[in-house]
């Protein structure tokens, strides 16, 4: 009966014995604190380390007059420059971390080129889409602030990476799109843009008078409008409605300045026709009575 009492205080001496022996054994707690000291100077040299080829990096790229190369695109390649370079130095920080701490790497390194192999032939679809968003960031296809138009999509680019791009609709979504399914993209941010503007007046004005004044008008639109490039140009009669004859005019626009231009265009037609005179038609329905049932109720 007494050996078994004393069973569990003989269990809870030794636990104490090992606990105690673990906790003052000077070696291991040098070898922790050199650990500690290594990994806290390896995030320190890589958060160093990041933040000086972020600052040169910056600097570099600030040196436009060198580079044949606009903004968009600068800015674009800067923060993509910029990615690539946190992603290697913490990579290689937390490797070197995970050594300190005793974990042997040289196993999973030496099988990294069988296991790359393995998950090539699995990530067709990843590797298109890095090879393409390389490819649309190298030739400038579009940049970061362009709007843009591909396949069913439409809106302005508010992230590009390697493998996807995201692109913000009007009304607000967000719409994700893996690099490799962009086949074929229309930007519309590069080049100008131009306002094409149809004008419908009634049939009973002088369609003659209707463009005198259009063209009189106009001289003063750039000044009104900022989104303008140059007077707008009245073509003439681009054709014939129900109730109505269309008179079309276009202007060079900045870049993705048509929207604005035609709104603000409508605005400054409709308050010259109105000081004019000129009449904006508007459906018309004539009634013409059967001369029998005039007769029949005479």
């Amino acid at each position: 009966m007494d050996n078994q009492l004393m069973e569990p205080v003989r269990w809870f001496e030794t636990v104490y014995l090992e606990i105690y022996n673990y906790i003052t054994d000077t070696v291991m707690w040098v070898t922790i604190g050199k650990a500690a000291v290594k990994i806290l100077f390896i995030y320190i040299a890589a958060r160093i380390l990041v933040s000086v080829l972020t600052g040169s990096v910056n600097r570099i790229f600030k040196q436009r007059g060198k580079f044949q190369v606009d903004e968009r695109r600068m800015e674009t390649m800067r923060s993509l420059v910029i990615n690539v370079f946190t992603y290697v130095i913490y990579f290689v920080a937390i490797l070197s971390i995970l050594t300190q701490l005793g974990f042997n790497l040289a196993p999973v390194l030496a099988s990294a080129g069988v296991v790359g192999l393995a998950v090539g032939f699995g990530a067709q679809n990843l590797v298109r889409d890095v090879i393409t968003g390389f490819f649309i960031i190298f030739e400038d296809q579009f940049a970061v602030g362009d709007y843009i138009a591909t396949g069913n999509f439409t809106g302005t680019v508010q992230e590009i990476g390697l493998r996807i791009t995201k692109i913000k609709s009007v009304t607000g979504e967000v719409h994700i799109i893996p690099n490799g399914s962009i086949t074929q993209v229309t930007n519309f941010s590069t080049q100008n843009s131009v306002a094409v503007l149809d004008i419908s007046v009634a049939y009973e004005e002088n369609i003659e008078r209707v463009i005198e004044v259009l063209k009189e008008e106009m001289k003063n639109a750039p000044e009104e409008i900022e989104e303008l490039l140059s007077v707008p140009q009245v073509l003439g009669v681009q054709n014939f409605g129900a109730s109505e004859v269309v008179i079309r005019m276009n202007a060079d626009c900045k870049p993705m300045g048509h929207f604005a231009a035609n709104r603000k265009l409508r605005a400054m037609i409709k308050r010259i026709f109105d000081e004019r005179g000129i009449e904006i038609p508007y459906p018309r329905l004539v009634t013409i009575p059967n001369p029998k049932e005039k007769g029949q109720e005479a």
